[in-house]
């Protein structure tokens, strides 16, 4: 039978079938926009507004103490840095430096306020990130994994890259100095809650 429309024969319709063919490529393409959606969204989520910058350490021996100093930044809600960990090290912890009657002492801090209002920066002679009895040593121009948790945004892995023995604080990361640096009163912690 020949369908017209208009005196014009037009060919019949063949109904749509799930063919394998058709099934294959219809749930292909389904799980590639789904996965599409996914990593757009993941990409351009951060609910939390953490960043952490200018992650680094000094180089020291095996089964020595570590240090390692950063840069917080929050453009979102208070959060608090609770706790700190790294493969390279038995245990890694929150410390302040601070003066006891002239004597340089250190402290260990449960935890430190993230504030939008201006970064955290852990810097030499301030608060900073003591990593005890290294499993390895620290070598310069290598790097390791460090995991920052926090109250609210939950883990966050960053890379710390090793600096010589005895090096100061790279130029953006001293205050007044490089892409973090404010006018005002140098950046420091917020203090211990």
């Amino acid at each position: 039978m020949v369908t017209t429309i208009d005196g014009v024969p037009v060919a019949p319709r063949r109904p749509f079938r799930f063919t394998s063919r058709n099934s294959k490529g219809f749930v292909m393409r389904s799980w590639l926009i789904a996965l599409w959606t996914l990593v757009s969204a993941v990409a351009l989520a951060d609910p939390a507004g953490i960043r952490i910058d200018h992650v680094w350490s000094r180089a020291t021996p095996a089964g020595a103490t570590g240090v390692v100093y950063l840069t917080i930044t929050n453009q979102g809600d208070p959060d608090a840095l609770t706790g700190v960990a790294t493969p390279v090290a038995a245990s890694a912890g929150l410390h302040e430096t601070i003066a006891d009657h002239g004597v340089m002492k250190m402290r260990r801090v449960s935890s430190l306020a993230v504030t939008s209002d201006k970064p955290v920066m852990l810097t030499p002679g301030g608060y900073h990130i003591m990593l005890t009895g290294l499993k390895q040593a620290l070598v310069a121009g290598t790097s390791f994994p460090l995991t920052l948790t926090f109250a609210k945004a939950g883990r966050v892995t960053v890379t710390a890259m090793v600096q010589a023995m005895g090096a100061a604080a790279p130029a953006a990361h001293q205050p007044g100095m490089g892409q973090m640096a404010m006018p005002g009163t140098p950046m420091r912690g917020s203090g211990p809650k």
